[in-house]
């Protein structure tokens, strides 16, 4: 395998000559570029990837945290950001924190090792405070779905709150009283707020809250099926039914199909994330859209802006507003 030496030589330069045209440097004569590029075309030679992020300080590449990358939601989220690094003509590196601090540390720990000086983080297992000490070191971390006071102008989230509100008052306009609610089981800040959305749609609708009503699980078809299972085994007298996100809905609508029930003559069902399972399901599933397409998009550029331009100072974090989704789930009780 040729080294840098060889190409020096081949070329009729100096080390240090050929070092600079293969760092992209400034200064360096076009002949000597020609000479060395020649050069390492008949060598076959290759720049080290990781000598060079020493030279630059930097790599092509950007840094993105997410809960799963295997999770549709998250699939959808690397995609976009995929497309903005393309036209950047920069690469991803992607690391897994499943909501657990020390799987989130050591992913970004390794992302900031990798010379990445964009970050796109998705983080629920840290402290705000060592997120902001990331967020020090790193000018281009933006952390997207979280709101982290801080450091807020390099926040991108989704008022989850309101979502939730708007899933569970639908229903309630739709004439349904006794709305059951399918609660993720993690402890997490979306979570926490979908499951107050609900609970306040009912208050002010002066719709009594049942605890019996609430069942929690994965948030998942599996956790769904299993919340749908222990809701129907109380016999509690439920008209509808609201779930976490789309991939509970749909474990509870196929245990309520089943069962024999007619969705929605029998029970209402309402998602939230709008992914593709909520269109290609039957009945097609009404829910709240999460545009994460175009939150994506927002926080790799501001991320890349962040990177490239040390002064920049972003306005308040950007809170994007769910929308409602109206499909063939939901219709009156009978």
């Amino acid at each position: 395998m040729a080294t840098i030496k060889d190409v020096a030589k081949e070329a009729g330069v100096s080390i240090a000559t050929a070092s600079r045209v293969i760092n992209n440097s400034p200064n360096t004569s076009q002949a000597a570029l020609d000479a060395v590029q020649q050069a390492m075309t008949k060598l076959g030679y290759r720049p080290n990837a990781n000598a060079r992020a020493l030279v630059n300080k930097t790599t092509n590449a950007i840094g993105v945290l997410v809960n799963d990358a295997s999770a549709p939601f998250f699939g959808t989220m690397i995609k976009a950001i995929d497309t903005i690094a393309s036209e950047q003509e920069k690469q991803l590196l992607i690391g897994s924190g499943y909501h657990d601090p020390d799987k989130e540390r050591n992913a970004i720990n390794l992302l900031i090792n990798s010379r990445c000086d964009s970050l796109v983080i998705h983080s629920k297992g840290l402290a705000d405070q060592e997120l902001v000490a990331f967020a020090k070191e790193i000018p281009g971390l933006v952390i997207i779905n979280r709101v982290v006071p801080d450091i807020a102008n390099r926040c991108v989230a989704l008022d989850n709150y309101r979502g939730s509100y708007m899933a569970t008052e639908h229903l309630i306009r739709s004439g349904h009283r006794h709305i059951g609610y399918l609660c993720s089981s993690h402890n997490i800040d979306d979570a926490h707020d979908r499951k107050r959305g609900y609970l306040d749609a009912l208050a002010t609708h002066g719709i009594e809250y049942r605890d019996e009503y609430i069942e929690y699980g994965e948030p998942d078809e599996m956790g769904g099926e299993q919340c749908m299972v222990n809701l129907l085994a109380k016999n509690t007298p439920i008209t509808a039914v609201a779930a976490y996100n789309d991939y509970m809905a749909a474990g509870c609508l196929a245990l309520l199909q089943e069962n024999g029930y007619q969705i929605p003559d029998d029970l209402s069902v309402i998602g939230f994330d709008d992914g593709h399972i909520a269109r290609f399901i039957y009945p097609r599933l009404t829910t709240v859209r999460y545009p994460i397409q175009v939150m994506a998009n927002e926080a790799v550029k501001l991320s890349i802006k962040l990177a490239n331009e040390a002064d920049h100072k972003p306005d308040e974090h950007k809170l994007f507003m769910p929308i409602l989704v109206r499909r063939a789930s939901v219709a009156r009780p009978k």
